[in-house]
């Protein structure tokens, strides 16, 4: 399978996916609000460390060749890129508000089309716009409060949407530019990621959230759900490179909201958050969009096969083609973002102090 990608539907990507993805999200919240391990950067490199080992044991026992290697510098310039996004959006929420934060996650769809647009020429017919900003409102609404901006948060927001955008662009280029399967791509490129964040990790986290590392009491309990998170951490990180690989990075990017709207369902059913008429009416709208997304990109795909003969190479989100919470948080009540390695405490604010 690991060698195959394309043994694995671009069904069963999206479903382990979500699965994986949702999962992460629901353990995220218990050892973030339950046990107070609000070191998000610092969990994101474990999660990468766990990947990379992951990978590192599947070429031991034979599940993987270790013989498709990606040139060092391009592992180490995507892995920068990739880390830049974490930091950026841990900078950006600790320097904007949460909704503003929530409104800058959803500026990578539009940034993502753009970037795609700029790069690789590709074109979006009027239902897909239509559908994306369906999807944008409809998060929008779910999940946005309180809007405040300044000038330092401005920036960082911007490096951190415009990073996350080209990285997850290039997830699916590298696999077709180094002719690698998504979990080679992903073995390869997780060890410097994860060296990354563990050294810059306690700082960037102490300046979020105040809290240090070194005092964290850490029991049995805590730390059987740091290694659970980590475990689902690999699935999760896998299907991310599988999605993008089979899918687009803008296609991840609208249909990956799905992931919020299940995240505020169990939020709602299993944590007792709030949920409000508005809530409601985002999701369903968001639903929609996502709906329609779908069926305008399966029309664009027969457009240019009846116009074409064939399917154009990067015209076609939902085809597969050859091949990264760390996943979307909670929303407005979520209490984790994994997908960007961000600490958020009890109704989506961050952990202001170490007594909360």
């Amino acid at each position: 399978m690991f060698n195959n990608p394309q043994a694995i539907s671009p069904g069963g990507a999206w479903a382990m996916n979500i699965v994986s993805s949702v999962g992460l999200i629901m353990i995220n919240k218990v050892v973030m609000s339950s046990y107070r391990f609000v070191f998000a950067t610092t969990l994101t490199g474990l999660h990468l460390t766990f990947t990379g080992l992951f990978g590192a044991v599947c070429v031991w026992l034979g599940y993987l060749s270790g013989q498709a290697n990606i040139p060092l510098w391009d592992i180490l310039w995507f892995g920068m890129l990739a880390n830049l996004s974490i930091v950026g959006m841990n900078l950006s929420l600790m320097s904007n508000s949460v909704g503003f934060y929530q409104i800058s996650k959803l500026a990578i769809i539009p940034v993502t089309c753009l970037c795609e647009t700029l790069l690789h020429a590709k074109s979006y017919s009027k239902e897909v716009k239509l559908s994306v900003v369906a999807v944008m409102l409809g998060v929008g609404v779910c999940t946005v409060t309180d809007i405040s901006v300044n000038t330092f948060g401005l920036i960082t927001a911007t490096v951190a949407v415009v990073s996350t955008s080209l990285q997850q662009i290039f997830v699916g280029e590298l696999q077709r530019k180094h002719n690698v399967g998504s979990f080679d791509l992903l073995r390869q490129t997780a060890p410097i990621q994860a060296v990354t964040l563990l050294v810059v990790g306690p700082f960037l986290d102490y300046a979020l959230t105040t809290h240090n590392l070194l005092e964290f009491p850490l029991t049995s309990n805590a730390a059987i759900f740091v290694l659970l998170s980590c475990a689902f951490a690999i699935g999760c990180n896998l299907s991310v490179y599988l999605c993008i690989g089979k899918f687009s990075a803008t296609s991840f990017q609208v249909l990956g909201h799905m992931k919020t709207v299940v995240v505020l369902i169990l939020g709602w059913t299993v944590f007792k958050d709030p949920f409000t008429l508005k809530n409601f009416s985002g999701m369903l709208m968001a639903i929609v969009g996502m709906l329609l997304y779908s069926w305008a990109v399966e029309k664009e795909k027969k457009g240019e096969k009846g116009g074409k003969g064939e399917a154009g190479k990067e015209g076609a989100p939902l085809l597969p083609t050859t091949k990264q919470e760390v996943v979307v948080g909670g929303g407005e009540e979520g209490k984790g973002d994994v997908e960007y390695g961000v600490a958020m405490g009890e109704n989506g604010r961050r952990p202001s102090s170490p007594n909360k």
